[in-house]
């Protein structure tokens, strides 16, 4: 699925049909000094390199750059628009990551977009699917991706209309 699609609905069955493959790129993400500076604001990361321009200027990036958790953090965006969604979740949530990479930094200006490889679909428990996607995070006119990842989701499913408590 590309950006722009509405959204697949698949069960659990058809999904493990797509194991291996690209099921959906996202739209791109405009990462700009706005947006960095917010996000050194929430976490409280001010390293200049994210946040003053100028003396980033002096650094062999030329200017500043996107913390890598900033870019990161775009996967849940970027995966709401391009992933299907589970037949019958109730709620989905992130359960972790097995594998991190940050492969090329993300200047301020530039902009990035999520691909979406589905790896593995496990049956967790009772009413709990997790799904397992290779994650990358492109960069519009780089050669190399920002970032790949090994995404962790797990989804709770409603069955027979009775609605699943544990969590």
């Amino acid at each position: 699925m590309s950006a722009g699609e509405d959204a697949r609905v698949l069960s659990v069955d058809e999904l493990k049909t797509l194991i291996g493959e690209e099921v959906g790129i996202s739209s791109w993400y405009r990462v700009d000094q706005a947006r960095i500076d917010t996000f050194a604001d929430v976490t409280e990361d001010h390293q200049f390199i994210h946040v003053d321009p100028e003396k980033a200027a002096r650094t062999p990036f030329g200017g500043t750059i996107a913390h890598g958790f900033l870019t990161l953090s775009l996967l849940s965006a970027m995966g709401l628009e391009a992933q299907p969604r589970v037949a019958g979740a109730q709620l989905g949530i992130n359960y972790g990551f097995d594998r991190i990479r940050f492969l090329h930094p993300v200047k301020a200006g530039q902009e990035v977009r999520g691909r979406f490889v589905l790896s593995r679909v496990a049956e967790a428990g009772p009413g709990e699917v997790d799904l397992h996607w290779q994650a990358t995070i492109e960069i519009d006119g780089e050669k190399r991706p920002a970032l790949k990842a090994d995404w962790l989701n797990r989804f709770y499913l409603v069955e027979s209309g009775e609605r699943q408590t544990r969590c």
